[in-house]
């Protein structure tokens, strides 16, 4: 019963629920968060640039095609666009963990503060001697 026990109090530890949290609701709003970005953001962007924000990149070298039109080589290219989208659904995601967990956090109830020991007796009586001595 002790591994039990002990697993309970390591398991329930606020850190790692926590985190459990977060991961389990991260998990779940990662669609949410997506569909955001890819219905909303992605078509503003691509107002500006002229097509879809996670279409963007930086060619670096293009494809190579043969003579009837089959790629022998791919084309290398640096996926910025697509980074950038995932860049700002991890930011969302973040956010929003961050403000469940600070919620959660504020309703945890708080213990009281604990007013300071009472001073002993004997402590008391050699203060008074002290004090008596220094008049």
């Amino acid at each position: 019963m002790g591994m039990i026990k002990e697993f309970k109090e390591f398991a329930m530890r606020g850190n790692l629920v926590d985190i459990a949290v977060a991961f389990v609701m991260g998990a779940a709003f990662n669609k949410v968060v997506t569909a955001f970005t890819g219905g909303l953001i992605a078509p503003l962007v691509g107002m500006l640039t002229g097509k879809d924000l996670s279409q963007n990149k930086w060619v670096i070298k293009e494809e190579v095609k043969d003579a009837t039109g089959t790629v022998t080589q791919p084309e290398v290219a640096l996926q910025w666009g697509s980074f950038l989208t995932s860049l700002i659904d991890f930011f969302i995601v973040a956010f929003v963990m961050f403000m469940i967990i600070k919620g959660i956090n504020a309703l945890k109830k708080k213990e009281p503060p604990t007013s300071p020991a009472a001073t002993p007796e004997d402590i008391l009586l050699l203060r008074e001697i002290r004090d008596s001595l220094k008049k």
